[in-house]
């Protein structure tokens, strides 16, 4: 059996790698594992230093030739939607997040598929199965916790939870500054209503109730048509060689 140390944690470097985002680009990551009862401390330096997590893994990009991947977090108090963003809300107002314990369903795993087949048929978690699903919920030392998606039903303003199939799904971590978007995926049947923005907006007006200044989304890159729907959450923070600071 391995053992990790858990009070000093260890960083690797992967291998060279074609680089999902920019064709003629190789990758590499530099990575550690989230294990033992400091993981969740650990897991928020490493965040907040441009680190993402997988499962038990945090990792950041480490290309010897690109610099292209950038982290970015919205400041919450700051962001206010404009139109565009204001007409998803509104056609989603028959929608409803509940937070769940980040346990794997049935229900999630087969809109994950659907999600997966529809978007991205040809990327590195097309072959998923729903083992793999189970253990990227639940394979975790960290806080964190799955918003469920569906539409509103008569009871909803009781219950606080939707009724009917579910629609969306976010894994998200809960940092002590804000929330960290592990991995969303949703019914891709519903093109029109931008469930994906739906779910970032949902998550700052969350984080704003919560008290927490940032929402985490992950790496921007240049160029990226996959990438490109993140720098539209205006006003947001890079991380740079000087720390975070303002988007230009």
């Amino acid at each position: 059996m391995t053992h990790h140390q858990t009070d000093t944690p260890q960083f690797f470097l992967t291998a060279p790698s074609p680089c999902p985002y920019l064709p003629g680009q190789m990758e590499r990551k530099v990575f550690t594992h989230l294990v033992g009862a400091r993981a969740s401390a650990l897991n928020e330096i490493l965040t907040q230093g441009g680190f993402r997590r997988s499962q038990n893994i945090a990792y950041r990009p480490a290309c010897e030739t690109c610099k292209a991947c950038v982290s970015i977090r919205v400041p919450v108090d700051r962001f206010q939607p404009g139109r565009s963003f204001r007409r998803v809300i509104e056609k989603n107002r028959d929608v409803i997040g509940m937070r769940v314990a980040p346990a794997p369903t049935s229900d999630q795993y087969s809109l994950f598929r659907a999600y997966l087949d529809a978007r991205h048929a040809e990327g590195g978690m097309a072959d998923m199965t729903v083992l793999d699903y189970a253990m990227m919920v639940e394979d975790t030392h960290v806080e964190t916790m799955l918003i469920e998606y569906r539409f509103r039903g008569p009871d909803s303003a009781i219950t606080g939870a939707g009724e009917g199939p579910l629609i969306g799904t976010a894994l998200t971590d809960v940092l002590s500054d804000g929330l960290s978007m592990v991995y969303s995926f949703y019914e891709p049947d519903y093109i029109d209503r931008s469930l994906g923005s739906f779910m970032i907006l949902d998550h700052i007006a969350r984080a704003r109730k919560m008290g927490l200044p940032y929402v985490y989304l992950g790496y921007w890159v240049a160029g990226s048509r996959k990438m490109a729907y993140k720098a539209r959450f205006r006003p947001q923070e890079h991380l740079g060689a000087q720390g975070w600071e303002p988007a230009k």
